[in-house]
């Protein structure tokens, strides 16, 4: 892992929030609240449109993704462990929020199979105001891919 990766930022991208995205992840996750799927439900619980379900911003993308290539070096590879998120208000249909992703720690862990490396990634949406809709936070461990012996079968 490249250390000096604290700080670094991804380019940001917008992100057009639309009502099928929304209702094809709701129905994904078998969610039945009628705020996801509806405009007058969602109108009538006080929002502007179709609601967003709380873990939608795992579909956003910033710019660049700050997991490859920055973080990993051959033979290495990724698993999220955790992953949180702080609203300052809920996203809806018709939002374009900007995204962008940096890397806020880097550090390694004591675990039964010896010292691994963790990295927090943290994601940003801001609407066209500017003002923070969301942020992400990621908690991803760097493992060493398997070896394989002579012969075996892998992709």
């Amino acid at each position: 892992m490249d250390r000096n990766a604290i700080g670094r930022e991804s380019r940001a991208a917008i992100n057009e929030v639309e009502k099928g995205a929304i209702r094809r992840f709701a129905e994904a996750l078998g969610e039945t609240n009628p705020i996801y799927f509806e405009e007058a439900a969602a109108r009538a619980a006080g929002y502007r449109s179709v609601v967003a379900p709380p873990t939608f911003p795992t579909t956003l993308r910033a710019g660049s993704d700050l997991r490859e290539g920055l973080l990993l070096s051959p033979g290495k590879h990724l698993l999220q462990a955790e992953q949180s998120f702080e609203y300052a208000r809920p996203i809806v249909a018709g939002d374009k929020l900007t995204v962008r992703s940096k890397v806020v720690e880097m550090s390694q862990r004591n675990t039964p199979s010896g010292l691994t490396d963790v990295v927090v990634i943290e994601d940003e949406g801001k609407d066209d105001t500017g003002a923070v809709v969301y942020r992400s936070r990621q908690l991803w461990v760097v493992r060493t891919a398997p070896k394989h012996a002579p012969g075996d079968l892998h992709e």
